[in-house]
């Protein structure tokens, strides 16, 4: 009986310790998940944004045919943009640029009045102010799972199941250039 006592003692610590590995592991899988779901939110709202641009720029372009050159800008960003499947700061790079084009294309509809009272025009551009709204919200959701992420990755006692494990840091998606941080200005 002397022996049996120190037995339950360690297999009952054993299995603490076991379970608390587990639960830090699950949880850490967990967070993990909710920035893959939350980058997928993201990137769904992208490929939404990515596929109004062009029905946005031919309506343009049937007013402005002289403006070329905006247009070619414009378009090229979106596929770079459209073509980026790295990290969120690349991504966010690419992003910039695009923000800087459509906002180009924005200032030069304000030249031709028949186009901003077109139909077609106004509902592009609200379902594009729309598309940056929840842009907006899938960023915001996605940088929460990734603080929380990170959190988990740097406090005891889970960092040391996430390093041996090896789970990794997420990066934040941040627009660079404070300008692009406002959506598209659009006046009627």
């Amino acid at each position: 009986m002397a022996v049996l006592v120190p037995l339950l003692i360690l297999g009952g610590l054993a299995l603490f310790v076991l379970m608390t590995v587990a639960s830090l592991y699950n949880g850490l899988v967990r967070v993990r998940n909710a920035c893959d779901e939350s980058w997928s939110d993201i990137d769904t709202e992208l490929r939404r944004r990515y596929d109004l641009i062009p029905n946005l720029v031919e309506t343009v372009k049937g007013y402005a045919q002289h403006e070329r050159e905006v247009f070619e800008r414009v378009i090229q960003a979106r596929n770079a943009a459209l073509a980026n499947h790295g990290s969120p700061e690349s991504q966010a790079k690419d992003e910039n640029a695009l923000t800087g084009g459509l906002r180009q294309l924005f200032a030069l509809a304000e030249n031709y009045p028949d186009l901003k009272a077109n139909q077609n025009y106004l509902k592009l551009q609200e379902e594009l102010a729309n598309t940056e709204d929840r842009l907006q919200r899938s960023r915001r959701f996605y940088n929460a799972n990734v603080r929380d992420l990170n959190n988990r990755l740097e406090v005891f006692p889970s960092n040391m199941i996430a390093q041996y494990f090896a789970f990794q840091k997420r990066e934040y998606f941040e627009l660079d250039e404070p300008a692009a941080r406002q959506p598209p200005v659009v006046k009627f």
